[in-house]
């Protein structure tokens, strides 16, 4: 079979998150070396069609060309909600209108690979800190922290948590009160977008509060040609 493949992202009202992912989405073209390989981009949400009219429309064109089968691969950094019911369902739907003609095969998400680890610490490894502040964007939903914890012990870091409790603040204030003056930060989003750009001016703050302490903010992930060898890695998974 002839494979071609569809990078699935959240989506964002932020238009450099879609730039990011076409950018990243060329990497990967890149990386499987092959002009025959087609890659492309879809979103969850926040696009004028739903994701299984997105599936549609990229299938098409690609059995034109000879393709018969689709991979698909979440960029989503945890098994929620989104990886787990709502793009297993959209994948449905579309292989039910597009019939035997293709098949449709979800890869697994990008959280799950081990490369990941080794991206975060190399950027530790950069900033030469005292000590390090993994974070992430959080949520109530029973369980879901359990991952971003277990990354950040594998990375011999600290959580702190945009959404819920511990929260970037606090976190850096039990730091500090344990002797800590050089503190990093790794924002563990895919790209740069508006809540990244929140947590830069939150550091900003937080430099006025704690003038002792020495920050440093790393970026997210972004597109890269080490996340492209991550995804090419999952898509032949």
């Amino acid at each position: 079979m002839t494979s071609a493949y569809l990078l699935v992202s959240h989506g964002s009202r932020d238009p450099r998150p879609e730039v990011a992912m076409q950018q990243l989405a060329g990497l990967v073209s890149d990386k499987l070396g092959n002009t025959k390989h087609l890659v492309g981009i879809a979103a969850l949400e926040l696009k004028p069609e739903p994701l299984h009219q997105q599936i549609k429309l990229f299938a098409h064109n690609i059995l034109a060309l000879g393709c018969d089968r689709l991979k698909i691969i979440p960029l989503f950094l945890l098994p929620g909600v989104h990886v787990m019911t709502d793009i297993p369902v959209e994948i449905a739907l579309a292989q039910h209108a597009l019939g035997k003609d293709i098949i449709l095969d979800l890869q697994p998400h990008l959280g799950i690979h081990p490369g990941l680890v080794t991206l975060l610490a190399q950027q530790m490894a950069n900033m030469k800190a005292e000590t390090t502040i993994l974070l992430a964007h959080g949520s109530r939903r029973p369980g879901s922290l359990q991952p971003i914890e277990t990354i950040a012990a594998k990375l011999g870091a600290v959580t702190a948590y945009w959404a819920v409790p511990p929260s970037l603040k606090s976190r850096i204030q039990e730091l500090v009160d344990a002797g800590k003056r050089k503190i990093a930060i790794l924002p563990y989003f895919l790209f740069t977008g508006g809540i990244t750009d929140a947590i830069a001016q939150s550091v900003e703050t937080l430099k006025l509060q704690f003038p002792t302490v020495t920050f440093q903010l790393a970026a997210p992930l972004g597109a890269s040609a080490e996340l492209a060898e991550i995804i090419g890695d999952l898509i032949h998974t």
